[in-house]
């Protein structure tokens, strides 16, 4: 199975909680960490921006990622959400069957 991490920048508390449960509700993601308070500095409409963001870190495999991804940005407030994933190239074994058991369950 390919695993991967999926970052998803959001602008509020209340979209994290709200986007992380709709993730493991639908078994797009078998875990979700909310990172609180990052700073982002971005180009945006001719202008470099400056935002307090929160980063949802998604666990899950390659599989469900265009499911994921589609599923956020019908609920994202953002324009152009970030929704980029990174490969997990090796860890450990019980928590990647853990992830398996999670989004496989009926």
């Amino acid at each position: 199975m390919d695993y991967i991490m999926v970052f998803i920048t959001v602008p509020t508390k209340e979209d994290a909680l709200k986007i992380s449960d709709y993730i493991v509700e639908r078994s797009l993601g078998a875990c979700v960490n909310v990172v609180e308070l990052v700073q982002s500095t971005f180009f945006w409409k001719g202008n470099i921006e400056r935002e307090k963001e929160f980063l949802l870190i998604v666990k899950t495999n390659r599989e469900k990622f265009e499911d994921l991804k589609i599923s956020v940005k019908s609920i994202h407030p953002y324009t152009v959400p970030e929704i980029v994933a990174v490969p997990i190239v090796i860890g450990n074994e019980d928590y990647l069957v853990w992830i398996d058991d999670t989004l496989n369950r009926g």
